[in-house]
């Protein structure tokens, strides 16, 4: 929803090397966010869609569509792979064909893969991806990210809770976790606090941050409450943070 701190669903990460560059899902605003960070979009290597509500995608038309008419990536001719769960070319095939909009039709290779809970693969060199399916849609996956020198980010999107979770985070370097709900949420396919804090506490990470908070978060301390459920290192999620892992 439109909030004026706060943009839809958009996690960068850097790997630091030339081919290292992901996006973990793609919320409406992300493109321009990207932009006003100064992050190296035409540049982008894999993109990663968790499930596809239009706060963790919508994004991606627009951001595939400046691509294509961009001058910044007029002359690009590496790859971009975009990875997700059963049923991402469908998805994306409907959306391409609703008006013709060819956004595969780029400049550079576009390659779609698919893939399914407990798969692992290499999205860029020097980095293994595993996935879990996680109680949200039909589709949603978690996602965990380990370098060769073993540093690790796991991120759940969005989830219910569910102890498979525990041990696919456990010992991460930082846990990117959604909490929508302070308390009393009102579906099962959510988390709130307390839900995420016996996640954390099960799985140990390093650094927990907290994402995906929905308003009734605006005027809550959000780490202090965290801090009486679990003594770990708890950070709120806010636009533009960034974190050397």
């Amino acid at each position: 929803m439109p909030h004026p701190a706060r943009a839809a669903s958009g996690y960068w990460v850097d790997s630091g090397n030339d081919d290292g560059k992901l996006l973990l899902d793609v919320g409406s605003d992300t493109p321009h966010r990207l932009a006003q960070e100064q992050l190296d979009w035409p540049n982008l290597d894999v993109i990663w869609i968790s499930h596809y509500h239009w706060d963790h995608m919508a994004g991606l038309l627009a951001l595939l569509f400046g691509m294509k008419w961009a001058p910044q990536t007029m002359k690009r001719t590496k790859q971009l792979r975009i990875y997700g769960g059963p049923g991402l070319r469908q998805v994306l095939e409907g959306l391409n064909t609703a008006n013709n909009f060819q956004l595969n039709g780029q400049n550079f290779p576009v390659e779609i893969t698919e893939v399914t809970s407990g798969q692992e693969f290499q999205p860029v060199a020097g980095f293994t991806a595993k996935v879990l399916s996680t109680p949200h849609t039909n589709e949603s996956l978690a996602i965990r990210l380990t370098s060769e020198d073993n540093k690790s980010l796991v991120y759940t999107a969005d989830t219910g809770f569910c102890e498979e979770l525990i041990s696919f985070a456990k010992g991460a370097t930082v846990l990117l976790m959604e909490c929508s709900f302070r308390k009393n949420k009102p579906v099962q396919t959510h988390l709130e606090l307390s839900d995420a804090m016996n996640i954390a506490a099960g799985a140990a990470p390093d650094t927990l941050v907290l994402t995906h908070l929905y308003p009734e978060w605006d005027e809550v301390d959000l780490e202090a409450e965290a801090r009486a459920l679990w003594q770990g290192k708890t950070i709120r999620a806010t636009d533009g943070l960034r974190l050397v892992i």
